[in-house]
């Protein structure tokens, strides 16, 4: 009886871990689009996930309750319902089976530790000059203004620039999609959405 009640208790405490590791929310910041009922899609910005809910920052609203299909970087689609409005977004409650949770909490603790240990500022992608230094970028608005590529990798971009939209806006790079990340003393360093290969990455962002 003992063992049994030992096993018992081993069993629900992992549980209870588990159960942790599936609703524990982390402060990640990838870009995305979503989509309401009415089908009109929005950009958006996540504030805080976890593999059962994320809050984002949107450019409109969404009512409690309404059905959402978001699409976030590194993350995929995700579905779900509104549950509360926040300031500047909502939050969702996310609809996934056992297994895409799972995989979810992997995502978001890589995403996490990727965050703390400064990864995307670092480099672990040897950064080099393209063969054609000069293109453009592109603001949410349409605007589009001249460049010049001072280094990049396969991650990012260090770029010099008379203009410096703010950190974590998304823009256009040559035909790429990128977030800014830092301001520097001629420009700007980017994010890319997604680690690119070296040929792609020579023919598109220039």
């Amino acid at each position: 009886m003992a063992q049994a009640t030992a096993l018992t208790y081993r069993t629900t405490a992992a549980a209870r871990r588990l159960d942790r590791r599936r609703h524990s929310r982390v402060k990640v910041s990838v870009l995305g689009r979503f989509m309401l009922e009415n089908r009109r899609e929005y950009p958006c910005q996540t504030l805080d996930m976890s593999p059962g809910g994320v809050s984002l920052v949107t450019p409109v609203g969404a009512r409690v309750g309404e059905k959402v299909i978001a699409y976030l970087d590194h993350i995929g689609r995700i579905e779900g319902e509104v549950v509360r409005e926040i300031e500047g977004g909502f939050a969702m409650r996310i609809n996934a089976p056992l297994r895409k949770r799972d995989k979810l909490a992997n995502v978001l603790t890589w995403l996490a530790n990727r965050d703390v240990l400064n990864l995307p500022e670092d480099r672990r992608h040897e950064r080099f000059t393209p063969k054609n230094p000069f293109t453009q970028i592109v603001l949410p608005d349409g605007r589009s203004y001249k460049c010049r590529i001072v280094d990049v990798s396969l991650s990012g971009a260090s770029l010099k620039t008379e203009v410096k939209p703010e950190i974590g806006i998304s823009i256009a790079l040559g035909k790429m999609r990128a977030r800014v990340v830092r301001h520097t003393e001629d420009g700007i360093a980017v994010e890319f959405a997604n680690v690119q290969n070296r040929d792609l990455l020579e023919k598109h962002i220039s």
